[in-house]
């Protein structure tokens, strides 16, 4: 059903299993916290890990007393290390004991079911000797069920969780088998009565030495590290795009995780897992299936072969650097990000590299016809968007707002009608697609539960869907029939920031794409290819306003609200400005249409609330004049960002109001400018505030449980 396959991915997921590797349990415990740490941006509200006891060989039953170690702790991965050493010395435990075989699997949990509690993180297990241990990031939506069977049955439960049913029903079908099951049938067998979303790693007693992780809907991959011997040279055996699953019983390592983060310190060859495979990892080979559903005798495995990738991410792109937080630093890696997405793609002949021509555009040197090349849709695939009926625009959050922003671009040049659509709106509704509709998704994760939901609905109803996404191999990537990747790089922090910029720019770019024939459009058309190569040059001059907003920041550190007004192109910068100061600043903030001003906002406006107008140049500049005239006469305390050189806005400081300049391009891109001020804003008063900057109060980054 559609209800039990819905997303959910707020958790982080870790797994590290070494063979013919010795590591001593120091060793383990610290890579399996340093993989959680890799997924802290995704929201967690506290955390657990388990590892082995003793080191056993990969035949043996493990006994009871010397079940697996499980340690949790609430809050944040600190008080786990904490917890871990409390542990570990109290117990008396060997931290240097070594294992040449090793299976770890460690946790970040976000509470849906039952508080944020060390009984109600993970991992949890089947009982008293801890045969099963479940790590999950998912919601099971028939757990209740499942849980009153297993009461039935004599068990006993110590969470409040939807989780800690799987491993007590592993243990029940593993009891209950009239046959001896493998570790992965006994798997395929719990999966066959689970109902919701769920990416699951599973380690047993039963099963020393071994792991078996499973998937459908939240993402899982495995990434692979073989170990290199003496006589190669020091040069590592390259693995095939489809390697063999069996690895010649070498020495090598394996780590599974919900995203690369996590795993591209120690390796970049992956294999992202679909919804239902089952890994099964045993004596240094990993084993992939598919569950077949279309068995006729029940569930049924099918051996499959993964294609093997290459991470395109260095370490560097998940660390901080020079900077003190995530956000504050990818807030000033958008002039390269937005090169990133334009990398390729705009072309002037005969130059195709996007430095020397961003060079040229700033010079005027360009030539006169620029052309663009987006790989997704070329061919078949643009002339089915052309001749579609309308254009649907699906997405949540930030991603609905980069739509917003490129919805006027995309109607003007393509000349076809153009609706946006909430994910989850959309499917409250069960709104009306056909099958001559194309449904755009936009989503940075390329995960989101509503926005996945909206894509499995419009494939269903038959229109053509495309997928704008910054996440190579993700769901939404994988599920259209098209699409564009951002190219943005590694976005950790929570409140997004060059992921926005650069879905505007995508989205622009599909515009140009799909007017290309459009023979009144190309004047047009290349003014905006032009503006788009001044763009990172742009940016870069409205990240020296960054003292002026750091004073502005000083100046609101105390307010309690602020309201921002923005019309046309820039009312989705009001609204996303708005979302930034509310979601990291935790400051109530709203978004304001300027044209609804008369039709209830005005009453708000007095001498004290701080009100930011977005009034750079572009056709409506003169009805935003009209607006800041309106707010003046009622003596607003007004903040207003204005093009450089308009003088007529610039004169109102000698007033009192605080003028931010911004450098200008084309209408269609100027909101990719002025969202930057905004989002030094938001950043600044969340530090000034003393909140987290990187991991706001009850958000996370992946927004994926409904």
């Amino acid at each position: 059903s559609e209800t039990g396959r819905r997303v959910a991915t707020m958790c982080g997921i870790f797994a590290y299993l070494n063979y013919g590797v010795v590591r001593d349990r120091q060793y383990i415990i610290d890579h399996l916290i340093n993989g959680l740490r890799r997924l802290e941006y995704r929201g967690y509200d506290s955390a657990g890990l388990a590892v082995d006891n003793l080191p056993f060989d990969v035949d043996d039953f493990v006994p009871k007393e010397y079940a697996p170690i499980i340690i949790k702790a609430q809050g944040k991965i600190d008080n786990l290390v904490a917890e871990t050493n409390r542990v570990l010395e109290e117990k008396a435990i060997d931290r240097k004991m070594t294992f040449p075989v090793h299976n770890g699997i460690a946790h970040t949990r976000w509470a849906t079911h039952g508080r944020p509690e060390p009984r109600n993180s993970h991992p949890h297990t089947s009982g008293p000797g801890n045969e099963f241990v479940v790590v999950h990031n998912g919601i099971i939506t028939n757990y209740k069920e499942l849980k009153q069977l297993l009461l039935k049955k004599g068990f006993e439960f110590e969470s409040e969780t939807d989780t800690e049913v799987i491993p007590k029903l592993a243990k029940l079908l593993f009891d209950e088998s009239p046959v001896h099951l493998t570790f992965t049938h006994l798997v395929m067998e719990v999966m066959k009565h689970l109902e919701g979303a769920y990416a699951l790693i599973f380690k047993s007693t039963h099963f020393p030495g071994q792991l078996v992780a499973c998937k459908c809907g939240s993402p899982l991959l495995l990434a692979i590290k073989e170990q290199v011997d003496d006589n190669e040279s020091g040069l590592k055996r390259k693995l095939t795009p489809l390697s063999p699953r069996r690895l010649d019983d070498r020495p090598v390592e394996f780590f599974l995780a919900s995203d690369a983060s996590a795993v591209v310190e120690h390796t970049k060859s992956v294999i992202v897992m679909e919804d239902d495979d089952v890994i099964h990892l045993d004596r240094g080979n990993y084993n992939m299936y598919r569950v077949d559903h279309a068995a006729t005798q029940g569930l049924s495995l099918l051996s499959v072969g993964r294609k093997i990738q290459t991470l395109d991410m260095e370490l560097e792109q998940i660390m901080k650097g020079q900077y003190d937080h995530f956000m504050q630093k990818e807030i000033y890696e958008q002039p390269e990000s937005i090169m990133g997405t334009l990398r390729g793609r705009v072309k002037f002949f005969p130059e195709t590299d996007i430095a020397t021509l961003v060079k040229d555009a700033e010079q005027g040197k360009l030539a006169d016809v620029g052309t663009v090349h987006l790989g997704g849709l070329e061919g078949n695939n643009s002339t089915i968007i052309r001749r579609s009926r309308r254009l649907i625009l699906i997405a949540c959050g930030t991603s609905f707002h980069a739509a917003l922003a490129a919805r006027p671009v995309m109607e003007e040049l393509v000349q076809i009608p153009v609706m946006l659509e909430l994910a989850s709106d959309f499917m409250d509704r069960q709104a009306v697609i056909f099958r001559d509709d194309t449904a755009v998704f936009l989503s940075q994760s390329g995960e989101t539960a509503d926005t996945l939901q909206a894509l499995q609905y419009a494939k269903k109803n038959g229109a053509f869907c495309v997928g704008i996404t910054n996440t190579v191999g993700s769901a939404i990537s994988r599920g259209t029939d098209c699409g564009v990747h951002i190219n943005a790089g590694a976005e950790i922090g929570v409140a997004s920031t060059k992921a926005y910029t650069s879905q505007i720019v995508a989205m622009t770019l599909v515009a140009l794409k799909l007017s290309e024939d459009s023979v009144s459009k190309q004047e047009r058309r290349q003014e905006i290819m032009r503006s788009l190569l001044l763009l990172p040059n742009a940016v870069l001059r409205a990240l020296d306003t960054q003292p002026q907003i750091l004073e502005l920041s000083k100046k609101l550190l105390h307010e309690n609200s602020l309201l921002l007004f923005g019309r046309g192109y820039q009312f989705a910068t009001a609204l996303e400005g708005a979302l930034k100061v509310k979601e990291v600043a935790l400051m109530h903030s709203e978004g304001i249409l300027a044209g609804e001003m008369k039709h209830g906002p005005l009453a708000l406006v007095d001498e004290k609330l701080p009100l930011i107008v977005l009034a750079t140049k572009d056709r409506l500049h003169s009805r935003q004049q009209s607006v800041v005239q309106q707010l003046r006469a009622r003596k607003g305390n007004l903040i207003i960002m204005c093009s450089e050189g308009d003088d007529e806005i610039e004169a109102l400081e000698a007033d009192g109001c605080t003028v931010i300049r911004v450098p200008t391009v084309a209408d269609c891109l100027q909101s990719i400018v002025n969202i930057v001020p905004l989002q030094l804003l938001s950043y600044h008063l969340t530090v000034l505030r003393g909140h987290n900057v990187d991991q706001p109060r009850n958000l996370a980054k992946s927004v994926t449980v409904e």
